[in-house]
């Protein structure tokens, strides 16, 4: 190992270096991370779990009386607008908050292994209007208070929430002979059977045929979406009777139940081939594009030796000698690379300057709770036409601006540009939160990150960034907090002669050490 073990524990299987921060020593600190993760409530969906899952249900019910009501009038359509408006803005409210979640925390192991097993699992608020709501609230009580434990546990927890089953249509699947499927006249979506074998547990190659496939939604079947309370629910009537058999192993028979698939979830997250599968993708996400069979094979035996305890399978990866060599074999993603500069940059008392900043700026006025409260308000307190409204506006552009007006506009700057460093940015580099391309995920692979235009991105965020925050910020002294011994001589010399200490830190910045892990 080339780098002392803090920087490359910090750099390689964290989110870099933080001013003020002490980095992980030993790789029991890494592993106390993850076990201390899974007791951290995280800060989001914003609000909280519980109202959460309350906002849900009002947002589904009032998409409901939308569909019932009578009549396109403009008061509706402005209602649904704001209700829409809502729902995003808490989306976005939700993505900022788990960006600076993981720019505060100092648990940078645990965190990136969250971002590893959401994207493992994906599913996408772009999916339908309530998926803005369910998608966060998926990640915080499906997915990370089981990253540490067996992998069974988090297979079961992410394949039954609610925002896996409508993103992946299974909520839409009914078993052909079932007695539903049969009166309704629908039959069987194997989307969730093929993603289930394909990219949860086996991976592609790994010797599953299309019977396989089918047979596993068959299994599948019944296990469905309340669409009243917004919930797992398993019902008998459209779950298709009889047995199915997936890789040899017979589920169900002519009374079907849940304990059918979760069998199903057992036996797939207990199989060689999903050990080898998860292991290479673990390795792939922190270690290399290409890492050592060696590596795979140690994990795989730690997860057969444990029946698949994760926290074994990552010690396994960190006892490794690979995972301590090569550095910068792997480039940081966008969100690692933002997340990285937020963290180096974020100086200040408290949370940190950078922190309070896009706190206070995560939404603009244009969404502010007058708005909010429009959108839950009736009907009747909607403009009736659209000349009236016109002539409010009209009225509302004749005023001269006064102070209220210039703090507005201040603040809308401000606004943008924190829009601008966090999830804008995000969208530019082709990673926006929970919004993956496709139920694979984002790509790991370096080549799809280290590109002329992705560099030409990265670029511009780190001037912009160090104009807005580090315009008191020594480069050199930057250089050793954010980089310490992994800074390049090259780099070392450029920065020292850079012109002025914004140019500084973005050299810093853009430095190919900085872009890598």
């Amino acid at each position: 190992m080339s780098l002392s073990f803090p920087t490359m524990a910090a750099i390689r299987f964290g989110y870099g270096l933080r001013p003020g921060e002490s980095p992980p020593q030993t790789k029991d600190d890494l592993i106390g991370q993850v076990t201390r993760g899974a007791g951290i409530v995280p800060s989001f969906p914003v609000g909280g779990i519980e109202a959460r899952h309350a906002q849900i249900l009002d947002l589904q019910d009032r998409l409901k009386q939308f569909r019932q009501a009578d009549g396109d009038d403009i008061a509706r359509r402005q209602q649904r607008r704001l209700l829409q408006r809502r729902a995003q803005m808490l989306f976005q409210m939700d993505a900022n908050t788990r960006l600076l979640q993981a720019v505060l925390s100092p648990d940078g192991f645990n965190e990136r292994l969250a971002t590893f097993w959401t994207n493992h699992f994906s599913t996408s608020g772009a999916k339908s209007l309530p998926m803005r709501l369910i998608v966060p609230l998926y990640e915080a009580e499906a997915i990370r208070p089981y990253m540490g434990g067996k992998f069974s546990t988090l297979l079961r927890s992410a394949t039954e929430h609610p925002s896996m089953l409508i993103y992946l249509d299974q909520a839409q699947s009914l078993g052909p002979d079932s007695q539903g499927g049969m009166r309704r006249n629908k039959g069987l979506n194997e989307n969730l059977g093929r993603e289930l074998l394909e990219l949860h547990t086996l991976g592609a190659g790994s010797g599953y045929t299309q019977a396989d496939v089918r047979s596993a939604a068959m299994v599948l079947t019944g296990l469905t979406v309340d669409p009243q309370e917004m919930e797992t629910a398993f019902r008998p009537q459209i779950s298709e009777p009889g047995e199915h058999e997936v890789l040899g192993v017979s589920y169900g028979g002519a009374k079907r139940t849940r304990k059918d698939y979760l069998a199903m979830l057992d036996d797939l997250a207990a199989h060689p081939k999903t050990a080898q599968h998860i292991s290479r993708k673990l390795a792939v996400h922190f270690i290399s594009d290409q890492p050592p069979q060696e590596m795979i094979e140690a994990m795989s035996e730690a997860w057969k030796k444990t029946d698949g305890e994760l926290s074994a399978v990552y010690r396994a990866m960190l006892d490794h000698p690979a995972a301590w060599a090569n550095e910068g074999a792997k480039a940081r993603q966008p969100f690692d690379f933002i997340v990285a500069g937020l963290r180096a940059l974020n100086s200040g008392s408290g949370a940190g300057d950078v922190a309070a900043f896009m706190q206070a700026y995560q939404e603009d006025d244009a969404t502010d709770d007058d708005a909010m409260a429009q959108a839950m308000s009736p009907a009747k307190d909607m403009p009736q036409n659209k000349d009236a409204a016109s002539d409010a506006d009209t009225q509302a552009m004749k005023a001269p601006p006064g102070p209220d007006d210039e703090a507005r506009i201040k603040r809308r700057k401000a606004f943008q540009m924190a829009r601008a460093l966090g999830q804008g940015a995000l969208r530019r580099m082709g990673q926006p939160t929970w919004l993956p391309p496709s139920p694979a995920g984002f790509e790991e692979n370096f080549s799809a990150w280290i590109t002329a235009s992705q560099l030409s991105e990265r670029l511009a965020w780190a001037r912009r960034a160090s104009a807005q925050f580090g315009k008191d910020v020594d480069p050199r002294e930057f250089l050793k907090a954010t980089l310490a011994d992994a800074a390049r001589d090259e780099t070392i010399r450029v920065v020292s002669q850079a012109p002025n200490k914004i140019s500084g830190l973005t050299l810093v910045l853009a430095s190919p050490e900085f872009n890598r892990r």
